[in-house]
């Protein structure tokens, strides 16, 4: 091979290496544009960037990194980032990690996570997402991680995520979460990794193994014994008072049969 087909071969790698996926462009274009950055730290996300986002495995966009020319790592963590999360971020189809965490982002989490079938990674920890767990996330089969704790979440937990044999770390704690815990999360087999109650810990309607039994809701028996005793004591005042006003009456009645008698008596 002569030095002039290794030149064109070499420049031909760099060429495909910089050639941007117009997948990531709109991916990366609709996540900027639906958040709010009011510490300016996405300057460099811009459109010229969304457009040759990669260097190999190196990334012109910051929080992002690369694989053979693809978006395949977000780490937007802890920049107070506003707004909410895209859903043509699933246009990242070789994502493999997303963490948005210890953000103030809102709205849903979408549905169309689950295109990122790569997905092995997904944090939204610390934010102020609302809205149900999207089941469709049991059709990202790679997921390794799923830490969502800390949010406004609502809803049951989709059993289907309990089809997820891969994941090794699960967290939905301190959400506003309500029903039974899937059986398939709570009480894992086998050699799969099981999840202890801290991972479920902080709602309030949320039960089930391993969280500890529920808290009856009706009275408790140190309440049902106050109000015995209260009772108890209540009804002893009442017997006392009756008691007492049964004898003044009873009183003033000998005091009355008394002075009848005295008027009557003759005098000597």
């Amino acid at each position: 091979m002569g030095v002039w087909s290794l030149l064109f071969l070499t420049i031909l790698s760099f060429a495909t290496l910089s050639i941007s996926d117009p997948n990531d462009e709109a991916c990366l274009t609709h996540l900027s544009l639906s958040l709010k950055d009011p510490t300016n730290s996405l300057q460099n996300w811009t459109k010229p960037n969304f457009a040759n986002p990669c260097s190999g495995f190196n990334s012109y966009l910051s929080g992002a990194t690369c694989n053979n020319g693809r978006i395949y790592k977000l780490s937007l963590t802890n920049l107070s980032l506003q707004g909410s999360i895209s859903p043509y971020i699933s246009n990242c189809t070789n994502l493999q990690s997303l963490d948005l965490s210890s953000n103030s982002l809102s709205g849903l989490i979408p549905a169309d996570l689950q295109y990122l079938v790569n997905l092995a990674v997904l944090n939204l920890s610390s934010n102020r997402l609302e809205g149900e767990i999207p089941p469709q996330l049991a059709l990202c089969a790679y997921l390794n991680v799923i830490d969502f704790h800390d949010n406004f979440l609502t809803g049951q937990i989709p059993q289907q995520l309990g089809l997820l044999v891969r994941l090794s770390a699960f967290d939905v704690s301190n959400n506003k979460l309500s029903g039974p815990i899937p059986g398939p999360l709570g009480n894992r087999s086998g050699n799969l990794p099981r999840f202890n109650a801290t991972s479920f810990e902080g709602n309030k309607d949320l039960y089930g193994y391993p969280l500890p039994p529920m808290k009856s809701k009706g009275l408790s028996i140190l309440a049902i014994v106050g109000i015995g005793l209260g009772s108890g004591f209540a009804s002893l005042v009442l017997s006392f008072t009756g008691v007492c006003i049964w004898l003044k009456i009873s009183e003033q009645k000998m005091a009355l049969e008394e002075s009848k008698n005295s008027q009557l008596m003759p005098d000597y």
